[in-house]
């Protein structure tokens, strides 16, 4: 039995910076001055009441991801000393160890070895761990000198041609530290159900303090308290993250399968910038996309295919292909209305060899269910009548310009080229039960996704795409400020009438998913939390949806699995 312990020392230098024009002198000179300012008090603010009173001490919890049918990628973080916070670059060198064990108590154990944890990783360390029995559920544990970290659980997957009879997987995106409480990961772990768990973008957000959607409510503030730009301010932020009590259960329940978004990085990112990153003022976009990509690496535990992207492909027996998507590294910038042409062929959001990769592995896959994790929506969307009233919240929250709406170039409805080849794709290979997996829009949708929207329903669905909510992130009764629901009573009528390949959308409400995949169906149950900033809300059912093998369509299920 080995361990490999990667220094997560991956970067994408290759992007072209560009100089965006978006934010205000005022804006970026206030960031420049806050990067000038000390980094300790930021610094300081991460680390946990009681952090001081122990060392080596395990502050930031355990957590897996990516499993294998034979092996699973370990993480934790080690505080050495006090002073070693996220971030700050001190602290020796340390012997961290690890276990592997059938049993909860850790008695029988299968696995074992230690890595090292340096300033040079943040203290972050990975175990790489291989050799263990497919669908099997292991518990883990690392130890540093006297102090053993919180034991928790993991799951291998099942063999490539194993006949599966199930999955089940929680899926999450979108939550804003300072916008509530991690509920949606509490509720998600007490079930003790799930194969794995889907992140698919925004585990982390970019910006300063008050400077996010919060309904003007700060409920916890980030550290560090400016808008992060540097290794150790995305360091900091992260490990800001871990310390979340809810987020640490649901790492130490099952493993996680995560991609990044935007808001990792800066929002609205693509290859050569991003909205919200000024050149110059706010150093070079080159430096800082490396710096958030290696933080990003060093703090999850994700095992990548290509360094310095997130995309790649995992598999769960006969039943289940997972392809995952980078839709940030390798995109061109986003038009605006009116200022471009979302449909110009030389324009891409996946990139030429993401592309043919997804489609060659569509195509190969002898899976029953073909599983994409898509950061941003593919379905085709347009506002239609919406009223007035609602227009200038909705474009705050897909960033578009307040008039004149009609799609979100940051989605797929911008790069119309890429999906037309993939769609096509689809169509003509044949290539059945491809469900897409959608964070990012801080709603809730189950979505046919037609080859021609404006014919549907009368033209085919290439696919189907169930798209979950923030955990905590603003949605459109949070940008109005309006009791929940009032939108969503207005909105999602108007929406659906002018989008006939969308069978439900929930403007207003926060929570996850959980899918429920046999051979005959994949099911996308989707509950609801109670309030966002009550550290003990409660969730509830709210509905659900499937698509049965051989549909590509959705239809509604009233009841959860």
């Amino acid at each position: 039995m080995t361990s490999r312990h990667r220094a997560s020392e991956e970067n994408d230098t290759s992007a072209n910076p560009r100089t965006p024009s978006r934010r205000t002198v005022v804006r970026a000179a206030a960031a420049g001055a806050v990067l000038a300012a000390p980094l300790a008090a930021p610094l300081a603010a991460a680390l946990p009441a009681g952090a001081a009173d122990a060392a080596p001490a395990f502050l930031h919890g355990v957590a897996s991801g990516d499993p294998l049918p034979d092996g699973i990628l370990l993480w934790t973080r080690v505080t050495p000393v006090p002073e070693a916070i996220p971030g700050s670059g001190t602290g020796p060198d340390t012997e961290v160890s690890w276990v592997v064990a059938t049993d909860k108590a850790l008695t029988n154990i299968v696995a074992k070895g230690s890595v090292t944890a340096t300033a040079a990783s943040d203290h972050t360390v990975k175990a790489d761990v291989r050799g263990l029995a497919p669908a099997t559920d292991y518990w883990f544990r690392f130890a540093a000198g006297p102090t053993d970290s919180p034991a928790a659980r993991t799951r291998t997957a099942p063999a490539h041609d194993a006949a599966v009879t199930g999955l089940r997987f929680g899926v999450v995106s979108c939550a804003n530290w300072e916008a509530g409480y991690f509920s949606s990961y509490r509720h998600l772990a007490a079930r003790g159900d799930l194969d794995a768990w889907l992140h698919l973008g925004d585990y982390i957000y970019e910006y300063g303090t008050g400077e996010y959607g919060t309904r003007d409510t700060v409920v916890r503030p980030h550290a560090p308290a400016h808008e992060i730009l540097t290794l150790a301010d995305y360091r900091v932020r992260h490990g800001r993250y871990k310390t979340d009590p809810d987020l640490q259960a649901l790492h130490a329940t099952a493993p996680v399968v995560a991609i990044w978004d935007d808001h990792e990085i800066a929002n609205d990112t693509w290859s050569g910038g991003a909205e919200n990153h000024t050149e110059g003022a706010e150093g070079s976009w080159a430096e800082r996309q490396s710096a958030a990509k290696r933080a990003y690496f060093e703090w999850m535990p994700v095992r990548p295919a290509i360094a310095g992207t997130t995309y790649r492909r995992l598999r769960f027996g006969k039943l289940v292909d997972l392809s995952l998507l980078d839709l940030r590294s390798f995109r061109s910038q986003q038009v605006a209305l009116g200022d471009g042409d979302v449909d110009d062929p030389d324009r891409t959001l996946t990139g030429r060899a993401q592309l043919d990769w997804l489609k060659s592995g569509l195509a190969a896959s002898d899976a029953t269910w073909r599983l994409v994790g898509n950061p941003v929506m593919i379905s085709p969307f347009a506002v239609g009548a919406l009223p007035a009233s609602l227009l200038g919240p909705l474009a705050e929250l897909l960033g578009l310009p307040k008039e004149g709406i009609g799609l979100n170039t940051d989605q797929w409805d911008g790069y119309t080229d890429d999906r037309r080849e993939l769609l096509a794709h689809l169509r003509a290979h044949a290539i059945r039960n491809t469900v897409f997996l959608t964070g990012d829009i801080h709603m809730a949708w189950a979505n046919d996704v037609p080859h021609h929207a404006g014919t549907y329903p009368l033209s085919a669905s290439a696919a189907t795409e169930f798209v979950v909510t923030s955990v905590t992130s603003d949605n459109l009764d949070d940008i109005v400020k309006v009791p929940e629901g009032t939108v969503s009573a207005i909105a999602a009528p108007v929406i659906r009438a002018a989008n006939r390949h969308v069978h439900w959308v929930d403007t207003d409400r926060h929570g996850y998913g959980v899918l429920d995949v046999t051979a005959d169906r994949a099911q996308m149950d989707y509950y609801v939390v109670a309030d966002r900033t009550d550290a003990d809300a409660a969730s509830a059912w709210a509905r659900s949806y499937r698509t049965r093998s051989g549909t590509q369509r959705v239809e509604r299920v009233y009841a959860p699995v």
